[in-house]
This record gives C-alpha cells, sequence and structure tokens, in this order.
C-alpha cells in the first residue's frame, strides 16, 4: 500500500547520517532503534558515515560502496580540526586527552575494556629515540612524567577504584598501574632518609636503635629480598651492574627533586587549579652529540638535592670534628654513621658531578639557596634535638637548678 511504500522509503533515509529529530515521534519501534543506533555511533565516532562503517566491519578497510571521491572529501572531514568536538574522541575512544602522561591513561583505559597486551621485543629495534642528556632537561622531563602520574593518582581514573565494573582487569595489573601512579609520593620518605645521616652526625645520636633477634631477621630478611630482586631484574633485562647502579642513582636524584615538586604542582593543581605549563624538552641531535652535556641551566629543581648534599657533607665533617674533641671511645659508633652519610653522597655524587660539569659553572643562587637551607635546618635540629625527651630534659633543669 501506499502506507507501507512511504514507510519503506524512510527507512531507506535513515541509511544515510540526517535525521530530522523533530520527526522521531512519527517513527515505529524499528526506525527509532536504527535512528537512536545511529546517533550512538555519531556521538561516538563522529558525523562521518564512511569511518562508522569502517569501525563496524570485521578487519576494518573501507567499505565497497565508497568511491574514490568520496574517500578523499570524507578523510578530509576526518581529519579537520573540528571533527572531534562533541564526540567521544580523547575521553572514551582513542587518544585519551587532558593528561601529561596520556600514553598510561590511555593503556590503563583500553586494558579496562578488555584489551591484551603482549611483549614484543624484536631483535631490530622498532622505534628509536633522542633523549636530554643535560642535567635539567632530564630533570624536567622526569617532573613532567611524575606530574601526569600524580594527576591520574587525584583524578577519577585511578586505577585504585576505576574499573571494577566491567572485571576485564587482572589484579596484576591494576596492582602494575597502582606502581605507576603512586611512585612520586616515595619521595617523601626519600627526602627523609637521605636526610636522617646527616642528622645523626650533628646530633650525635642514631637512627638505628638496639635489635631484637626477631627484629634481626625481619631486617635481613627484607634486605636479601631486595637483593634477590635486584638480580633477577637485572638477569630479565639483560642490563650490567654498572647500568643498574646507574639507575638507582638517578632514582635518588629524580625523587629528592623531580618527584617531590610533582607531587605538590599536583595538589596544588587539584586544589587551587593552577595549571602547569611546560615547553617540549630538549633532545641531543647527532651533529651536537653531547654538546650539551655540560650546558647547565638554572632551575628551583635542583635546590633540594643540592641542600640535601650539602647537608650531609656537613655533617661528615662535624661527626669527624667530635670525634677528634671526644677521643677513641666515641669511633666505633662515628663510623656507621659516616656510612649512611655517605652511602647517601654516592646516590647523589652523579648530580654532583653534573652541577659542577667541566667548567664549574655551577649558579651562585643554587649554592646559597642550598647552604642556607641546610644550615637553617641544621641548626633548628640541634637546638631542638627531639631525640631528647621530656624526662630527660626535667632532671637536666632539676641538676642545674641543685648542682646535682
Amino acid at each position: 500500500s501506499e502506507k507501507e511504500m512511504h514507510r519503506d522509503s524512510r527507512r531507506e533515509d535513515l541509511e544515510s547520517a540526517i535525521f530530522n529529530l523533530r520527526e522521531i515521534d512519527n517513527y515505529d519501534e524499528y526506525e527509532r532503534s536504527m535512528l537512536i543506533s545511529q546517533m550512538s555511533f555519531e556521538k561516538s565516532f563522529g558525523l562521518s558515515s564512511v569511518f562508522i562503517e569502517s569501525t563496524l566491519m570485521e578487519n576494518g578497510g573501507v567499505p565497497e560502496s565508497a568511491n574514490p571521491s568520496t574517500l578523499i572529501k570524507e578523510a578530509i572531514h576526518v581529519i579537520s580540526c573540528g571533527y572531534e568536538e562533541k564526540t567521544e574522541w580523547g575521553k572514551e575512544i582513542g587518544w585519551i586527552y587532558g593528561s601529561v602522561t596520556e600514553d598510561i591513561l590511555t593503556g590503563f583505559k583500553m586494558h579496562c575494556r578488555g584489551w591484551r597486551s603482549i611483549y614484543c621485543m624484536p631483535i631490530r629495534p622498532a622505534f628509536k629515540g633522542s633523549a636530554p642528556i643535560n642535567l635539567s632537561d632530564r630533570l624536567h622531563q622526569v617532573l613532567r612524567w611524575a606530574l601526569g602520574s600524580v594527576e591520574i593518582f587525584l583524578s577519577r581514573h585511578c586505577p585504585l577504584w576505576y574499573g571494577y565494573g566491567g572485571g576485564r582487569l587482572k589484579w596484576l595489573q591494576r596492582l602494575s598501574y597502582i606502581n605507576t601512579i603512586v611512585y612520586p609520593f616515595t619521595s617523601l620518605p626519600l627526602i627523609a632518609y637521605c636526610c636522617l645521616p646527616a642528622i645523626c652526625l650533628l646530633t650525635g645520636k642514631f637512627i638505628i636503635p638496639t635489635l631484637s633477634n626477631a627484629a634481626t631477621i625481619w631486617f635481613l630478611g627484607l634486605f636479601i629480598s631486595i637483593i634477590v630482586t635486584s638480580v633477577l631484574e637485572l638477569r630479565w633485562s639483560g642490563i650490567g651492574i654498572e647500568d643498574w647502579w646507574r639507575n638507582e642513582q638517578f632514582w635518588v636524584i629524580g625523587g629528592v627533586s623531580a618527584h617531590l615538586f610533582a607531587v605538590f604542582q599536583g595538589i596544588l593543581k587539584m586544589i587551587a587549579g593552577l595549571d602547569t605549563n611546560f615547553t617540549v624538552t630538549a633532545k641531543a641531535t647527532d651533529d651536537t652529540e653531547f654538546g650539551e652535556l655540560y650546558v647547565f641551566k638554572w632551575t628551583t629543581v635542583l635546590i633540594p638535592p643540592t641542600s640535601i648534599l650539602v647537608l650531609n657533607l656537613v655533617g661528615v665533617v662535624a661527626g669527624f670534628s667530635d670525634a677528634l674533641n671526644s677521643g677513641y671511645e666515641s669511633w666505633g659508633p662515628l663510623f656507621g654513621k659516616v656510612f649512611f652519610a655517605m652511602w647517601v653522597i654516592m646516590h647523589l655524587y652523579p648530580f654532583l658531578k653534573g652541577l659542577m660539569g667541566r667548567q664549574n659553572r655551577t649558579p651562585t643562587i643554587v649554592v646559597l639557596w642550598s647552604v642556607l637551607l641546610a644550615s637553617v635546618f641544621s641548626l633548628l635540629w640541634v637546638k631542638i634535638d627531639p631525640f631528647i625527651g621530656s624526662s630527660e630534659t626535667t632532671t637536666t633543669n632539676s641538676c642545674a637548678n641543685f648542682d646535682c
């Protein structure tokens, strides 16, 4: 009948991407389902019917009905700057935007949807890239990565609570992603551990109390497990001990500088909405290989590690001076304190070497700020002396008053 022919013609019109939303009330259930489906695809993938059709094909490709002229027009339309507006591109589909570390966020959301990864390490490198060899540029690159991890941790996409509904993300994958976003926060205890050896040398106290047998067993077990884990990582990755030691050194350098700044910047960005503008990190090229190795650039990221270096060096000098004045009985405990301080200095030695460089061009402001912070911290700690309890202080005052 005429009514059925009219309905068939309207169904053919539904095959196109143009709809009159005001006529949706006149459509039957089949027409509405097709319209809603088409609108859903357009909201997700954009207003290119050819592109939407290609996404529905099993192995991708180009629809057979598309001719070359149509493909060129559709390609120009898809690559235009405004194509992604009011779609899910960059939010739920494709490369996820809005994060400094968009690669982590994109991979995490893909794994939450059920995608699987394979470990591919061909003999011939699939990709090659250049990295900054300058100290300041390298620390700024690490700062950018760490800030991206902090942003993900403070967002709704945090692996601690995101992606439980589908149940497609495995627990080991979730644990791996959690480790990827929480590592900048290790800078807080790392700062404390790097300052404690110098504090012990300046105050005459020791950070390690007398351990019981059970505590000693636990300590040795933890220490041995760390060594075994490091050996397994060395064998699995195929790197040498020297490369592993360099990685450990830079982990400490980046932890007390770039990671610390990333934590505070990420928290300020979340609370106060302060945005941080990053510039593209300068990379070394073949024409100027190692040309910028000793070029020093001033940055506030250098102040914390420099202060820690100065603090530990002052602590070592103060420890030996106190031992010379106290006699031979104080040399035994001194070596334990100096060992921990030298362990910190050994980890920060490449940073010290990078500061000095080939021509000793360390900015004066870095040295002044670092010496000032280290001196103020040392004087305050010696003045407060938190290792002395209240009872000991009371006894000392009583003895002073009654001539004990």
